[in-house]
C-alpha cells in the first residue's frame, strides 16, 4: 500500500482523521463512498485504529421509527460525555443518486451537539438494507474515536443479514400497527435480531406484538414460553447477572417520540455487549468481520478488473453475439480466460 500515487494526501488526510478532525472524517467517507483513487489506502491506514467503538445496528421494516428512536438513543450516549457516530442508511434518489430521506434532516437538532457526527448514506441499489460503503465508514468513524457508532438500516423489509456483520449488537424495532411482526420475523429479522424493541409502544397493539415476538423467540429456540405477560410501557427481560450459554434475544418497549424506553434500551445494549465480552462472542464476530471484509475487498477488486475486460472485449464480441456466433455463456468464457491469461502473462 506504500510509494502509490494517489488523488488526495492519504497519510496527512489519516492523520487528521485519526485524530478526531471531523472535516477530515467528512472527507474520508465522500472518498470511501465515490471510491477515489487511494480510498483503500486510507483504510489500510487508519486500520490499526480500529476496534474502540461498539457498532449497534438499528434495523427493521419502514415506518419503524428508527431514527427517532436513533437520535434518543444517541442524546443518552451524549448525556454520559460519549461520543456517537451515526450512519444513516436512505434510499437512492432515482435523479441525483443521492440520499432521499434526509436522516440529517430529521436529527437536524442533534447534529448540532459536541461530541456527535451524523453521515447519511444513499443505499444506491444495495437490497441488504445497507450501502456498500456503509461498513467502511464506520470504520472511519471508529478510527476517528467515536465511542459508539450507530448504523441505522434502510429498512427495505427484506432479509437485512448484512446489519448483523456489520454490528457488535443489532437491535430489530417493530411497531404495533403494522400488522406484520410475524412476517417481519419470517422475512429474516429474526436471525440477525440480539434484542428486539416494540417501538411507538403508546399504540394499541403493543403488547400482542411483544407476546407474538416471545412465542417466536420460544418456537426458534424450542423452550417453553415463560413470562408472555406483559404491561403497558418500557419493559426487557434480562438475567441478573452476565450468563456464558446461549442467550435469548430481550424484548423491550419503547414510545421514542416521548423518550420512554430508551434508558432501558440503552442499559440493554450495554448488558449485550458484556455478554459478548464475557464469552469470547466479541472476539468471534470482530474477526468474522474482518474475514467478510477481505472476501468483499477482494470480490470488488474482481469486479473492478472484470468492468475492465468488459470495456475492452464487449465491441469486438457485440457483432458475433448479434450473428448468433456465439452465446453470452461462452463469450463470457472466452473474455475471462483472456483476463486470466493477461494476469498469468503479467
Amino acid at each position: 500500500m506504500n510509494g502509490a500515487s494517489h488523488a488526495f494526501d492519504v497519510a496527512g488526510l489519516a492523520g487528521r482523521l485519526t485524530s478526531g478532525e471531523p472535516l477530515a472524517l467528512a472527507r474520508g467517507i465522500s472518498h470511501v463512498e465515490n471510491e477515489t483513487e487511494g480510498f483503500e489506502a486510507l483504510l489500510h491506514a487508519v486500520h490499526a485504529k480500529l476496534g474502540r467503538a461498539r457498532r449497534i445496528g438499528i434495523t427493521g421494516p419502514p415506518g419503524a421509527g428508527k431514527s427517532t428512536l436513533t437520535a434518543e438513543l444517541a442524546r443518552r450516549y451524549l448525556d454520559t460525555g460519549l461520543t456517537v457516530g451515526v450512519i444513516a442508511v436512505d434510499p437512492t434518489s432515482p435523479f441525483t443518486g443521492g440520499a432521499l430521506l434526509g436522516d440529517r434532516i430529521r436529527m437536524n437538532e442533534l447534529a448540532t451537539e459536541e461530541g456527535i457526527f451524523i453521515r447519511s448514506m444513499a443505499s444506491r441499489g444495495s437490497l441488504g438494507g445497507l450501502a456498500t460503503a456503509t461498513r467502511e465508514a464506520a470504520d472511519l468513524m471508529d478510527a476517528a474515536g467515536y465511542d459508539r457508532v450507530i448504523l441505522e438500516t434502510l429498512g427495505v423489509g427484506q432479509s437485512e443479514l448484512d446489519i448483523a456483520a456489520s454490528a457488535d449488537t443489532t437491535a430489530v424495532v417493530l411497531v404495533p400497527e403494522s400488522g406484520d411482526g410475524i412476517q417481519a420475523m419470517k422475512a429474516g429479522l429474526m436471525e440477525v435480531a440480539d434484542l428486539f424493541v416494540v417501538n411507538k409502544a403508546d399504540r394499541s397493539g403493543a403488547d400482542r406484538l411483544e407476546k407474538e415476538i416471545r412465542v417466536m423467540i420460544a418456537i426458534r429456540e424450542g423452550n417453553a414460553i415463560k413470562d408472555i405477560a406483559s404491561h403497558h410501557g418500557a419493559r426487557v427481560d434480562r438475567p441478573t447477572e452476565v450468563e456464558t450459554g446461549d442467550r435469548s434475544p430481550p424484548v423491550l418497549q419503547t414510545t421514542a417520540s416521548t423518550g420512554d424506553g430508551v434508558d432501558e434500551l440503552s442499559v440493554a445494549l450495554d448488558e449485550h455487549f458484556e455478554w459478548l465480552e464475557a464469552t469470547g462472542e466479541l472476539a468471534s464476530r470482530r474477526a468474522e468481520r474482518r474475514l467478510r471484509r477481505t472476501q468483499d475487498v477482494l470480490m470488488r477488486l474482481a469486479q473492478r478488473d472484470a468492468l475492465g475486460v468488459w470495456s475492452q472485449g464487449s465491441e469486438d464480441l457485440g457483432e458475433r453475439l448479434a450473428a448468433n456466433e456465439v452465446s453470452p455463456y461462452s463469450a463470457a468464457r472466452e473474455l475471462y480466460e483472456s483476463w486470466i491469461g493477461s494476469l498469468l502473462r503479467r
